[in-house]
């Protein structure tokens, strides 16, 4: 046991140094590119830092042990927990990190149009991911339809949000790095390519540091009795989180509402549309109660979000009622 929680505080080490390399190159690398915050958010450093949560319900469907029922539980929670953390827990722990800053009757201000636009296709898409655990397995037609329109609204979404940032920079919401890159600290020029180098070996970290941690949590969980669908629900992404828990948190510490907001909604649209598409095709996909009660209480959180995304900004306190959302589902989950 003592094992396992070394191995913890050091893959939670090697993540926090990780999402300070790969947020100051990704703040750098949008600032080269002129790119606005919410494409260097919600696509660059949603998509990177949403990796090593996408690995899991992969390397469990299509390399995992030799039990299927249990490749396929580890899937379907892994994909469907992602969305349910990030929606309740990240959001909450972002509010607590600038409490003492902005109070508990603050605001927080990402740029509005891409805030909404990230919920609004993750709404559209994650209903659509509920309504399909209804259709009948053997309905392969109807499922592969569900598939393919889940992965053409990620295209869309892309399309948008890309189509979006040249009117944004002009707006004054172009990506801006805050301070020196890492590696030029070093004496190594701050080019494209340097920049590339420190993002590519941050994402490295970032993994790395996820995966261990993964396996520090999967041994704890073993230990404690924890079946494979609750372990993948509520163990996994906490430990495949982290990546955007702490960038996030390390933006919105900074000022940078976009960054940080576009950086949790991004990763929800991508483990909204993409991930759900391929557990539609690749497991059961049913409505078991403890796969309902998180879908139902990520779209209630994500919904909450949207209603109270305002001109002004978004209340603080809002944000922490988020958390509240995973407590009852904690509650739910863990009293049955």
């Amino acid at each position: 046991m003592t094992n396992l929680v070394l191995e913890l505080v050091m893959m939670l080490f090697i993540i926090l140094a990780a999402s300070e390399l790969f947020t100051n190159a990704l703040e750098h690398l949008g600032e080269q590119l002129k790119i606005s915050e919410g494409v260097t958010g919600s696509v660059f450093a949603a998509i990177g830092t949403a990796l090593p949560e996408t690995m899991v319900p992969l390397l469990a469907l299509f390399a995992g042990t030799k039990n299927i029922s249990i490749n396929e539980e580890i899937g379907v929670g892994a994909i469907l927990g992602a969305p349910l953390m990030l929606s309740t827990l990240s959001t909450c722990l972002m509010a607590f990190a600038i409490l003492h800053r902005r109070g508990f009757n603050g605001y927080v201000r990402p740029e509005r149009s891409g805030f909404i636009r990230d919920l609004n296709f993750f709404l559209f898409a994650f209903i659509l991911a509920a309504v399909a655990m209804y259709i009948p397995q053997d309905a392969r037609t109807l499922r592969g339809a569900l598939s393919f329109a889940l992965v053409l609204t990620y295209f869309i979404y892309i399309l948008l949000t890309l189509r979006a940032s040249e009117k944004l920079v002009e707006d004054g919401h172009g990506t801006a790095a805050e301070g020196k890159m890492f590696f030029a600290k070093l004496g190594l020029p701050t080019n494209l390519w340097i920049i590339l180098l420190q993002l590519g070996i941050g994402l490295a970290l970032l993994i790395f540091g996820a995966k261990g941690f993964i396996h520090g949590i999967e041994g704890t969980s073993h230990i404690l009795g924890i079946s494979a669908l609750l372990l993948s629900l509520l163990i996994i992404p906490i430990a495949t989180e982290l990546p955007e828990k702490v960038n996030s948190i390390l933006w919105i510490r900074r000022g940078k509402d976009t960054l940080a907001f576009g950086n949790i909604t991004g990763a929800m649209v991508f483990q909204g549309t993409l991930l759900p598409a391929i557990g539609i095709m690749l497991t059961p996909w049913q409505p078991r109660i403890e796969v309902l009660t998180g879908v139902l209480i990520t779209l209630v959180a994500a919904a909450w979000l949207r209603f109270h995304s305002r001109s002004g900004g978004l209340p603080v306190w809002a944000l922490l009622v988020n958390g509240g959302f995973y407590v009852i589902f904690l509650a739910i989950t863990l009293s049955r």
